[in-house]
């Protein structure tokens, strides 16, 4: 099947080019066009119904009309000279709010790296209703609802029209305005960032660039790979996006940056390893057609490529058995895109090598000579020769990186980014006078059994242990739905919703009074930002225990088959279980001991699990296919080891280098989280190409020998030629001159 599509794909090389420029610009369009309507952004739709807080969702859907998409922006109005409201100011609050509230906002037109018809229309009248004013009466909040998809531009655009316009109402009455919540502060993050977003992009773009250059002196080396892997990324996320549309899937919002992440750094690899193989056989059969030593190449490690991919497919696809959703659809999507990819590298990627042929490599010198033994020879030569001492290093190195899980914590709050944000001021300057949960209350629901209903009277006992519960700043009244068979009662919390004390205050103390005073017949549920991460927490914690093993079983039995031994799957699995280990442990030691953060993000370690020992094994994967492949040859199996190394290692540095990259430009965006994931992520496939694939693998290769590829039988090492050393020992040459002591 392989050759056979890389036979093709060399044979009519400028048909499955056009082929794919086609397909792959209409399914780029496609992800434009759809991917704000198959993605959501509220992390409790992805609960199982039977957690508190998705049920508390249902009954506000259900029973107070609260849209999914629904977002709430809290606007501070206050006087500009700084005096407390007056009587007067808050009728003309009201009065101003009723009008915001009867004023559709149309949404701005599309920005001009934006086709107009790309972009969905969230033009509506928002929902304006004062909520409360502070006990100083330095000021009012009001609370205005805005429904669309929180991460669409359009929705930052449009909350833009409605912040200018209520900031103008306002002045009018010499009134000044903030504005915080979530899409405020999702809206000036992007605001705060934009700038910094399009550096690193560029930045990561030109690094990858720059690397081809040095590695290969060559333009079309340096560019061809980085179009067609954006081209392959924006085609596998149409794939994903088609695909959510048509089975009715809702992904979650970070899905398409999480594949484009993926997508570059994976192709990039790919192309690379055909890169420098091909250019290995062009330089070694100057008379061979360009075309069929594209053929060849791309077979032989097309093979590599795909169980290199086939794994990846199987780690994300794990996901698929997790009871949290977010889960449950990033893995699926991850591992159609890696799909989409795969097939790309067996087509696309061996046609474009068919149709520049000898010019890729153009102005260089390198097909014309055989280059000289590098730092990869030396290397490869170091690790045939010490290999014990190669993984005593890279196993201390490993363990004193692991010694950071000692003590390890999670982190489970969710601050959002830049706090030099006007939301963030605004947020601030509320905290100073009311609860910190005020903008974003946690709300326990209650409903009446069937055929009877409530009273705002039979409920009392509920606010009034609430009231006394420790961490609790104030409790809302009791509002009952228009026949009277739910109520809702606003908590609110002393302490930021998005916190970890928040979480454990919700699920500890805030449930427990609720359940000691539900009147009977009643049942009642507690909802919010707070209770849906304590519910997230607890999902997350059971999908640890469950997708863990699973995914490790499942990439085992695929080296087992692919490998066709039993002893170098064990050694595969051992060094990325290392691998996996060093980096959790390292990214304990630096965020929780030097930063002293709480702990590392709650998903850091599933996350780390699924590309570190994924991605890492790409890497094990293409070295132990050479060094199984250089064993086929007659002579020692160390001077094997030490050909592979040197002519892979070349390969695995650059695409681990452009791998970490592209992880670790997630490092400088503004939330938390996703900076520990950029981190802790690059840092992995930095241990994974460098030490594990590189040392850790051939020194284990090179003590084991031929035996690590039992049952499978390589060839023999015949009787080799005898010399005398310096001190009389006797030594081995393998072919290439090289010595080796038995």
């Amino acid at each position: 099947m392989i050759r056979a599509l890389t036979r093709f794909s060399t044979r009519n090389p400028w048909k499955v080019v056009a082929l794919w420029a086609v397909v792959g610009f209409s399914l780029l369009v496609v992800a434009q066009t759809l991917i704000f309507r198959v993605t959501q952004t509220q992390s409790g739709d992805f609960l199982p119904a039977r957690y508190d807080s998705a049920a508390a969702l249902k009954v506000a859907e259900e029973k107070f009309g609260a849209k999914p998409d629904a977002n709430a922006v809290t606007v501070l109005v206050a006087r500009k000279d700084g005096a407390p409201l007056s009587q007067a100011d808050e009728q003309r609050v009201a009065a101003t709010a009723k009008k915001l509230s009867a004023r559709r906002v149309t949404m701005p037109p599309a920005k001009d790296d934006q086709p107009s018809f790309l972009a969905e229309d969230h033009s509506q009248t928002p929902k304006v209703a004062p909520v409360m004013v502070a006990p100083d009466r330095g000021f009012e909040l009001l609370r205005v609802q805005l429904t669309g998809n929180s991460m669409d531009p359009g929705m930052h655009d449009l909350y833009r029209a409605f912040r200018d316009t209520a900031r103008g109402e306002f002045a009018e009455d010499r009134m000044r305005t903030g504005f915080t919540g979530g899409l405020a502060d999702l809206a000036d993050t992007e605001e705060a960032q934009e700038t910094t977003s399009k550096v690193v992009g560029a930045v990561m773009m030109l690094l990858i660039v720059v690397i081809n250059v040095l590695v290969f002196r060559s333009v079309l080396a340096a560019f061809v790979p980085l179009v067609a892997v954006a081209l392959i990324s924006g085609a596998a996320t149409g794939a994903v996006a088609g695909a959510a549309m048509l089975t009715g899937v809702q992904l979650d919002a970070s899905t398409p940056s999480m594949i484009g992440v993926v997508l570059l750094g994976v192709g990039i690899d790919y192309f690379l390893f055909l890169l420098f193989r091909f250019r290995e056989q062009l330089r070694s059969r100057p008379d061979v057609s360009a075309r069929v030593v594209a053929a060849d190449v791309s077979a032989r490690v097309g093979t590599a490529i795909t169980s290199a991919a086939l794994t990846i497919v199987a780690a994300f696809a794990t996901l698929g058995i997790a009871t949290f959703g977010q889960f449950r659809v990033l893995g699926p999507a991850i591992a159609v895109s890696v799909l989409v990819m795969l097939f790309a590298s067996l087509t696309l990627m061996p046609a474009l090598l068919a149709v520049t042929g000898r010019k890729m490599f153009w102005p260089s010198r390198s097909l014309t000579r055989e280059p000289r033994p590098g730092a990869a020879a030396r290397l490869g030569d170091l690790v045939a020769r010490r290999p014990l001492a190669m993984v005593v290093a890279s196993v201390a190195l490993l363990g004193a990186l692991a010694v950071g899980l000692a003590g390890i914590r999670m982190d489970f709050s969710q601050s959002a980014g830049d706090r030099g944000t006007p939301a963030a001021a605004t947020a601030a300057e509320i905290g100073r006078s009311l609860p910190a949960g005020v903008s974003d209350p946690t709300t326990v629901y209650v409903t009446a059994e069937p055929g009877r209903t409530l009273s705002a009277h039979s409920l009392d006992a509920l606010p009034a242990a609430l009231t006394k519960v420790d961490g609790v700043g104030k409790v809302g009244a009791t509002v009952l739905n228009g026949d009277r068979t739910a109520a809702r009662i606003d908590v609110y919390l002393t302490a930021d919703t998005q916190s970890a004390a928040a979480r454990d205050l919700v699920s500890g103390p805030v449930r427990a009074a609720v359940a000691g005073h539900t009147p009977a017949g009643t049942r009642a549920h507690v909802g919010g930002t707070a209770a849906i991460f304590a519910d997230i927490s607890t999902a997350v914690d059971r999908d640890l225990r469950t997708v863990f093993p699973v995914a490790a079983a499942l990439i085992a039995l695929i080296l087992l088959i692919l490998l066709r031994s039993l002893l170098a799957p064990v050694v595969l699995m051992i060094s990325v279980g290392l691998g996996f280990a060093a980096t959790l442990g390292a990214s304990a030691l630096f965020f929780q001991h030097l930063l002293d953060k709480p702990g590392v993000n709650f998903v850091l370690p599933l996350v780390l699990f699924l590309f570190v020992v994924a991605l890492g094994t790409d890497y094990n994967i293409l070295i132990s296919d050479r060094m199984r492949e250089e064993m086929e040859r007659p002579g020692p199996a160390r001077a094997a080891v030490a050909r592979a190394v040197r002519h892979t290692a070349p390969a695995v540095a650059t695409a681990g280098i452009v791998l970490a990259a592209s992880f670790g430009s997630l490092a400088v965006t503004p939330s938390p989280s996703t900076q520990q994931i950029g981190f802790a992520t690059g840092l992995g496939i930095l241990l994974a190409a460098f030490v594990l694939s590189i040392v850790l693998v051939p020194a284990l290769t090179a003590l084991i020998g031929r035996a690590i590829w039992w049952p499978t039988r390589t060839a023999r090492t015949p009787r080799r030629d005898r010399v005398r050393g310096s001190e009389g020992r006797s030594e081995a040459r393998d072919d290439e001159g090289r010595v080796y002591v038995p």
